[in-house]
């Protein structure tokens, strides 16, 4: 058992003066006093009950366990400043992952222009995309599993934080030839019977949505579920069926109609974070940044 704590100290002092045999050339390469390393040296060696240096010959020579010992500490300090260098590029935002969780509806109509103004102030960071449902990102932002999500902010559980970016209101994106698109709104009960094309299992307006039609009793005919965005554009273009999409995916549409509802139905989208959760030197830029963007 050692009788002292070893010091990072007094193995660097020990690495040069192995390297240059040579107690005074070790001083003032590290650029302390020669007792100073002295010193070290010696309540190393206490440390380890072991002789590292045989000063009984003219030069300043390694003992057997001091070779052994000097081939393991030049490994063990090697990958030690290589995980300071590599910190010190994470704490200056020159290296660094973030995860984020966005929407498919979100991801088409927020997300780029966000990303590719972030990446041109932080070239060196990586961001890693996780599309999925608003609902499904809120379980894995519980669980630890995403630095942040980009997600429709409503009944937002008690475990995140949030701030909103924005608002968007649902919509209804209505084939040309059916019978609703002469209507100016529409109604839920409009949808009784109607075929529907819907976003997949996780999504909070589909969750929405399914809950106002079970309270109400209405059953519209799901025919189709994707959450490729355009492709379900072109479903509503060619008559598939219906829609309900934010009024921010719909802005160019021009082969269907888009009608409100009659009680208009605006929901904030934002960034949400788990508050427990540490915040990385990159996330907590990205957050910074979203911010700033919102205030310019």
């Amino acid at each position: 058992m050692n009788k002292l704590p070893i010091e990072l100290r007094q193995l660097e002092y020990f690495r040069m003066a192995a390297k240059l045999r040579n107690l005074t050339r070790a001083a003032a390469e590290l650029k302390v006093s020669q007792p100073n390393i002295t010193v070290a040296i010696q309540k190393l060696e206490t440390s380890l009950d072991l002789r590292l240096f045989d000063r009984s010959q003219k030069q300043f020579l390694l003992t057997a366990e001091g070779e052994i010992f000097l081939q393991r500490v030049e490994t063990s300090l090697d990958i030690l400043h290589d995980a300071l260098r590599e910190l010190d590029d994470y704490k200056n935002l020159s290296k660094g992952n973030i995860r984020i969780g966005i929407p498919p509806m979100i991801g088409a109509y927020l997300f780029p222009r966000i990303c590719s103004d972030f990446q041109k102030v932080y070239p060196g960071l990586s961001i890693y995309l996780y599309e999925e449902g608003s609902m499904a990102i809120r379980e894995n932002l519980e669980a630890g599993e995403l630095d942040f999500g980009i997600i429709i902010l409503s009944d937002i559980p008690a475990a995140l934080n949030t701030f909103p970016m924005c608002s968007s209101e649902l919509v209804t994106c209505v084939p040309t030839d059916s019978s609703l698109a002469s209507r100016s709104t529409l109604r839920l009960s409009d949808f009784d019977k109607q075929n529907l094309i819907v976003m997949k299992q996780g999504s909070f307006i589909r969750r929405m949505l399914a809950d106002r039609f079970a309270t109400q009793g209405i059953s519209p005919n799901i025919i189709l579920e994707s959450n490729q965005i355009e492709i379900i554009k072109q479903l509503v273009e060619n008559g598939v069926g219906l829609a309900c999409l934010l009024d921010c995916v719909t802005q160019n549409a021009q082969n269907f109609r888009v009608l409100p509802f009659k009680n208009p139905k605006r929901f904030d989208i934002g960034l949400a974070w788990k508050k427990s959760r540490y915040l990385s030197k990159a996330a907590s830029a990205f957050m910074d940044f979203c911010k700033n963007a919102l205030i310019e």
